[in-house]
């Protein structure tokens, strides 16, 4: 089966990459189209061929700089274009840059959707815009039942298939008493509320480990918490996991699955999460930490001091967290989308 796996914008390399792997070492005939990464470097391919050939210019030209957005709209005429052209026995499509041009899609082969963000935020009031779009594709993918749920109101009959957890390096190397706030800073992921709940605690720290996409402003002038901003090298990330007692994720509600708390897991640290999107899910389902209500501070500091206050609670989270980490692979999660892709034949 040839499979062509589409990210154009290249918004989840690591994701792409591994996907890509899996799909290949389960005997698919396999490429990654995207772009080059504007962070860092792309995993090398394992496996499967890829071509960096969407965005030439705005990929190379510009990080995040205003700039970037004129010249990648009159770039994605062109990736719109390939990806009509595109001949394979199922496309898979990860992301889409422009869903008000990407509506008017015309795609050549059977084709596959992962819908990571559900809505994403710059356009999800647009639900019409999401409806017509969604339904431009043979199948959509989400990464939890909360997520199938919510496409459903759309009309989208939409196919679970679990996020599985990033393998890592990570050798436990923390002090007892260590937060975790990782990935990308965007105003939907709640730093603040995770600043808060480490000051309420006085023997916590938080490390923050990511890249701004959002001004910090008062945060940095708190105290106890350790900034190390910018994209992770493989090893940093790591590190940074290693030193992670608990990762909290006191997120808003704009978002399906967070690769952030499958790399947490990965790396078996145990989680702390508000209950928005598919969070809770691998947490309840392996007891991998804890879940409290949205936008709670309250229970959150209250989550974390239990865990940290006492060592069978945490061991009991650190098991669970051990439990998603060898339950949700790569492998099968390629055998599921392998399963899905079949039912286009």
């Amino acid at each position: 089966m040839r499979v062509v796996v589409a990210d154009p914008p290249a918004f989840t390399p690591w994701y792409d990459h591994e996907l890509a792997a899996a799909l290949a070492r389960a005997g698919a005939d396999v490429e990654l189209v995207t772009s080059p990464f504007r962070f860092g470097e792309s995993p090398d391919p394992d496996g499967y061929a890829r071509s960096d050939s969407f965005y030439p210019l705005s990929s190379r030209a510009f990080k995040r700089s205003r700039l970037r957005l004129p010249v990648k709209g009159v770039e994605h005429v062109g990736v719109v274009r390939s990806l009509g052209r595109i001949e394979a026995d199922v496309l898979h499509v990860q992301w889409l840059a422009f869903p008000e041009l990407d509506v008017r899609m015309r795609l050549r082969s059977p084709s596959v959707f992962t819908a990571h963000d559900l809505l994403p935020r710059r356009t999800a009031s647009k639900r019409d815009l999401w409806r017509r779009l969604l339904h431009r594709f043979d199948r959509v993918v989400v990464h939890s039942a909360r997520g199938r749920e919510a496409l459903a109101e759309l009309g989208v009959d939409a196919t679970v298939i679990p996020h599985p957890v990033y393998p890592s390096a990570a050798q436990r190397a923390d002090d007892g008493r260590t937060l975790l706030a990782l990935g990308v800073i965007r105003p939907y992921k709640g730093l603040a509320d995770a600043v808060e709940a480490t000051r309420r605690l006085a023997d916590a720290r938080l490390l923050v480990a990511g890249d701004p996409a959002m001004p910090l402003d008062g945060l940095r002038d708190a105290e106890r918490v350790e900034w190390r901003l910018g994209y992770l090298a493989p090893s940093e990330l790591d590190r940074a996991l290693g030193e992670a007692t608990i990762a909290v994720f006191p997120y808003r509600a704009e978002l399906d699955q967070s690769g952030a708390l499958l790399q947490a897991l990965g790396a078996g640290v145990p989680a702390v999460v508000y209950d928005v999107g598919g969070l809770a899910e691998p947490v309840r389902e392996f007891g991998a930490g804890r879940v409290v209500p949205a936008g709670d501070v309250d229970a959150l500091t209250e989550a974390v001091q239990t865990l940290l206050g006492s060592p069978g609670e945490l061991d009991a989270a650190r098991a669970g967290a051990e439990r998603a980490r060898a339950e949700l692979t790569w492998d099968a999660a390629a055998a599921q989308h392998l399963a899905l892709y079949r039912t286009l034949a």
